[in-house]
């Protein structure tokens, strides 16, 4: 049960909930805590507020206060690689990435919650890159007081889709490396593909074990990769020859050399021309010529994702489509951006 009193006659009264104060370009937090006493000198600063009334609080049973509601949906929606905010503030508890790593949101249990309406949950898109202590979501019941029974749906929601909030931690690859193409190969132009690729490997921990440079020849690019294989590889990228030209035969070399479920092209700019399959247990991408062009292509949407043992095929490349335009900034900012969103 919920009723009010004028602010002048609270004093010695113990707040029910935190209250917020902005001031703009400034400041927004926690003017007063719940459990504050409120005291003589505190009513002018709660009227600047807009506090002329002050809520007391009687709840039943069969209510439930919005920083327990807090607790009781942070705990269910949160997985392996997650942590969250020590206690709630202004009813709401922040969820951190607890590791390095890929956030991966179950979407439609995200959905599923939020259509409750009295509860919500707020997070990164999933798939986006992040780092040990990022904020990554956020979760609170919406009003102060709510019917226990509806945060308990919530969690129920929140479980059967479990884990809807967690970071996958990135496996530390050896990669080989095959550089494709007859200009490269005859030295008629200095490789670029080898320092962008091996400088993207190493920032997400992977290594290069082996680099290979090949000509526009099936037979050799086959040679290349399994030469990278036995060597101890368990990551193979190509780079190059990957377009119409009748020279560019790379993809065909990644088939002669053993690749199943070979999927090429995708429905993401820059990146097109993309290619994802297996040898056995171990991941090829075939990345083209705009890998080396661009700061951000395709490539830095998928591996990621391939690094945390997630297979590539048709069905993900399509799901790429909505968000797969990349906007070429003067100042790239991924992954703060709408890329791969």
């Amino acid at each position: 049960m919920k009723k009010t009193i004028a602010v002048e006659e609270a004093v010695g009264m113990v707040l029910p909930h935190d209250i917020t104060e902005i001031v703009k370009d400034k400041f927004k937090g926690c003017a007063f805590r719940k459990g504050h006493i409120i005291r003589e000198e505190d009513i002018e600063h709660l009227k600047r507020l807009g506090k002329d009334n002050i809520y007391v609080l009687q709840l039943g049973p069969e209510e439930i206060h919005e920083n327990e509601a807090a607790e009781k949906l942070a705990a269910a929606l949160i997985g392996d690689g997650v942590t969250r905010s020590s206690e709630p503030v202004e009813g709401k508890i922040t969820i951190i990435a607890d590791r390095d790593g890929l956030l991966k949101i179950n979407v439609e249990g995200l959905y599923r919650f939020n259509m409750l309406g009295e509860v919500m949950c707020s997070t990164l898109h999933t798939n986006t890159p992040v780092k040990k202590g990022e904020t990554i979501a956020g979760t609170r019941l919406i009003p102060l007081v709510s019917a226990r029974s509806l945060v308990d749906e919530a969690v129920a929601i929140a479980q059967s889709c479990a884990p809807v909030i967690e970071v996958k931690a990135l496996r530390q690859a050896r990669a080989g490396l095959i550089i494709t193409g007859n200009e490269v190969f005859h030295g008629r132009i200095q490789d670029k593909f080898e320092a962008v690729l091996r400088t993207k490997l190493t920032a997400l921990g992977s290594e290069v074990i082996k680099v290979v440079f090949a000509p526009d020849d099936i037979s050799k690019i086959s040679e290349a990769i399994r030469s990278c294989i036995e060597t101890g590889a368990d990551l193979i990228i190509t780079s190059g020859g990957m377009s119409v030209d009748p020279d560019d035969v790379t993809r065909m070399g990644i088939q002669a050399a053993g690749a199943t479920e070979a999927v090429y092209g995708s429905p993401v700019l820059p990146g097109a021309m993309f290619l994802s399959g297996r040898i056995g247990d171990i991941p090829v991408l075939g990345l083209p010529a705009c890998g080396m062009f661009h700061k951000i292509t395709i490539f830095d949407l998928i591996l990621p994702r391939v690094l945390t043992g997630e297979h590539i095929g048709r069905k993900e490349f399509a799901n790429m489509g909505h968000g797969g335009l990349c906007r070429n900034c003067k100042q790239c900012q991924y992954p703060v951006c709408n890329f791969g969103k």
